[in-house]
């Protein structure tokens, strides 16, 4: 897909087709969300290696999360700041990947559905491998565990 562009409406089906079932739940074809295609581009690089935020107030995160709309990088809904739902709730960015080594997956707070797959999305795909989690190193508390949401 060249730069800039958005993903179109194959993304949004793949992504649609990716949901996972809830426990009990009947499979079936499900709609493709209106806000995936309009809501993912592939082109924009993650704003950094951690928590915009948490960088810049000198906070800590536990996991992180990238927006797949302008590679917004925020701290997930378990850190203590949530930066992550702040900035989709403040830019109208419905759609997050994980920005954890490893992970793939992705999730439209507008729907709140998960996606166990999508588009490729810019390099790097997470935070650097050295980078702990919570992280970042020497600013995490040691009674972090009793901090999380």
């Amino acid at each position: 897909m060249p730069a800039g562009t958005r993903a179109g409406a194959g993304w949004a089906r793949a992504l649609a087709r990716a949901r996972l079932p809830n426990v009990g739940e009947q499979t079936r074809p499900e709609p493709e969300p209106q806000s995936v295609s309009a809501a993912i581009d592939p082109a924009a690089p993650p704003s950094g290696p951690g928590c915009l935020e948490c960088e810049s107030t000198g906070g800590w995160w536990f996991h992180l999360r990238r927006c797949a709309a302008c590679g917004h990088v925020g701290c997930c809904d378990s850190s203590p700041s949530r930066h992550a739902t702040a900035h989709a709730a403040a830019t109208g960015h419905p759609i997050i990947q994980s920005y954890e080594p490893g992970e793939s997956w992705f999730w439209d707070y507008s729907t709140d559905q998960f996606y166990a797959e999508g588009p490729v999305l810019a390099e790097p795909h997470s935070h650097p491998l050295d980078q702990p989690a919570p992280g970042p190193r020497g600013r995490v508390p040691e009674d972090w565990k009793t901090r999380l949401h």
